[in-house]
């Protein structure tokens, strides 16, 4: 008993604060930390309208979880709220060191596990070996398909994105330092550019993070500067979210292509992407080097772990031709806590380091 108190019981803290009580969980090394209960509430009929509302007036929620001491630089985190759609399970907000994505798909990897295993979702049918959770992300709806046993999560995830598209390809950028670079522009819930690192001068195998970062930072720039980024169905989507290198091998082989993320401001994504990779195989289709359903691995550069992919049918986006992606990983829990305030505590909301 006093094992199981000593656990629970909260230190002191300011009692008008609730105390944030969340899961932490990590997918092939990306960490994610999900809000379970005491954040206010988040207003607004839609999910895009309650992401415009945490913005503006709930931002404080954000840096606690994300920002140090509590977090770190590249901590993510997810706001579990109600959707308006009829066929969602849940909604969610995610949440990084510059603000809010709009797709995230390592979290919704490991959201399909937490849904199931804290009873989000309706329980499967006896014997059921796969359960489905209606993930409402602010991109749109994601289906997430999670190995279950007993009713209860067992093995990887798998999920079908919204449609996944090439907004520009063989773009040219004037970049700092790197001169003209051509690049490509593709969608997967988010929007990423797409280059070698090769062309960069560097191996994203075996370069050392920070000249990764800092090729992936100067990219991003440059595109954000030179080039317009739009979403044919909303304008809460028509932003850049980051720079993706890879090892430049686009062609279809059964070993896997390696690429490093860099994405809000300078986050380094250690997984392989799940709106990246979805972007990914939605630029390898358009470019006629992966057909339907054919399956590939994507490793990332900086941990190791991998992703799989495919393009499952065609889809519509707008006036563009997309593609819905599958994309499949691991994620595990790796604990739970309850985030206290302290009354004059003047670090609260928390900080960063550059």
């Amino acid at each position: 008993m006093e094992a199981a108190l000593a656990v629970t019981r909260l230190p002191p803290h300011d009692p008008r604060t609730p105390a944030l009580s969340v899961v932490d969980m990590h997918t092939g090394g990306e960490p994610l930390r999900i809000v379970h209960a005491g954040c206010p509430e988040v207003v607004g009929s839609t999910l895009l309208a309650k992401r415009r509302y945490m913005r503006q007036h709930l931002d404080y929620i954000r840096r606690r979880l994300v920002f140090e001491p509590r977090g770190h630089r590249d901590m993510y985190g997810a706001i579990l709220v109600p959707s308006e759609l009829p066929d969602a399970h849940l909604g969610v907000l995610f949440l990084h060191n510059e603000g809010y994505s709009s797709m995230c798909g390592h979290a919704v990897l490991a959201l399909g596990r937490f849904a199931l295993d804290f009873d989000l979702v309706p329980a499967p049918p006896e014997g059921a070996r796969e359960a489905q959770v209606n993930i409402h992300c602010p991109c749109g709806l994601v289906t997430a398909f999670v190995e279950c046993e007993g009713g209860r999560s067992c093995g990887p995830v798998r999920f079908h994105s919204v449609p996944a598209f090439v907004l520009a390809s063989d773009l040219t950028v004037d970049v700092p330092g790197h001169g003209k670079v051509v690049v490509d522009i593709a969608y997967g819930g988010a929007f990423y550019a797409f280059v070698s690192a090769e062309k960069l001068g560097l191996d994203v195998c075996s370069a050392k993070t920070r000249d990764l970062v800092d090729a992936a930072s100067a990219l991003t720039g440059a595109v954000k500067a030179q080039f317009k980024v739009n979403h044919p169905e909303s304008e809460d989507l028509g932003f850049l979210y980051g720079t993706i290198l890879t090892d430049g091998k686009d062609a279809y082989s059964e070993e896997p292509t390696t690429n490093i993320c860099v994405f809000a401001d300078e986050q380094v994504d250690r997984s392989p992407t799940g709106s990246g990779v979805t972007a990914r195989i939605a630029l390898q289709y358009h470019k006629g080097l992966l057909q339907l359903n054919q399956t590939r691995a994507f490793k990332s550069s900086a941990t190791g772990s991998v992703f799989t992919g495919c393009a499952v049918r065609e889809a519509k986006c707008g006036d563009f031709k997309a593609v819905i992606v599958e994309v499949a990983g691991q994620a595990h829990y790796t604990g739970t806590a309850n985030l206290t305030v302290e009354d004059g505590d003047p670090l609260r909301d928390g900080f960063l380091l550059k």
